[in-house]
């Protein structure tokens, strides 16, 4: 039987494939041996003695099936782990998501009117400073705060009202006794009148 080498790359060349997809008819071998053109192989492949294999399965189930493993928190353990705690999740990735989601907090309350740009301020440069460690905790300082501020406003309401009562009774008293004073001095002069 002779090689068939050079129908085999003839064969690769006008299927536009390689040579391991190409299937030559071992029954026709004879006959297959005897093209030694382009025109003959492509005359071969109309007729079926070569045939070009089709694309071997390349299945993903077991990739897949891996993944959703993997995001389910398994095989992930220190024998699993190449990298550094740092290569694998930076540490600056994870400051830079954390300040998006505080900054964004704080973009929407001052949005909302719920904080003034004073208090805004402040807690933007907290933030930098690392003081929230996550959106639950700056919400309630905010929380804390305002109710704080709502006491002390109260306080000094509270405070001013008693100034104003404290100040009008000041003023009452200030004039009852002027006009005590007015009562006795007049009450003086008619004694003495009485006894001149």
């Amino acid at each position: 039987m002779s090689s068939l080498k050079l129908q085999k790359r003839l064969a690769a060349s006008v299927m536009k494939c390689g040579r391991k997809k190409v299937w030559l008819d071992p029954n026709e071998a004879s006959e297959i041996s005897n093209a030694n053109s382009r025109q003959n192989i492509k005359k071969l492949i109309k007729d079926g003695l070569i045939i070009k294999k089709p694309q071997t399965v390349h299945s993903r189930a077991r990739c897949r099936k891996n993944r959703e493993a993997r995001r389910m928190g398994r095989h992930t353990g220190t024998g699993k782990r190449k990298g550094t705690a740092n290569a694998r999740m930076p540490e600056k990735v994870i400051w830079m998501r954390r300040m998006r989601v505080l900054r964004r907090l704080l973009k929407k309350y001052r949005e909302d009117k719920k904080i003034d740009k004073h208090m805004y301020h402040a807690l933007y440069l907290q933030s930098k400073g690392n003081i929230f460690k996550n959106k639950r905790v700056l919400m309630e300082h905010i929380h804390k705060k305002k109710a704080e501020g709502l006491r002390l406003k109260a306080l000094q309401e509270q405070a001013e009202a008693r100034r104003a009562r404290s100040k009008a009774a000041h003023e009452r008293k200030a004039v009852r006794n002027a006009a005590k004073h007015a009562e006795m001095f007049a009450h003086i002069e008619d004694n003495v009148e009485e006894e001149s």
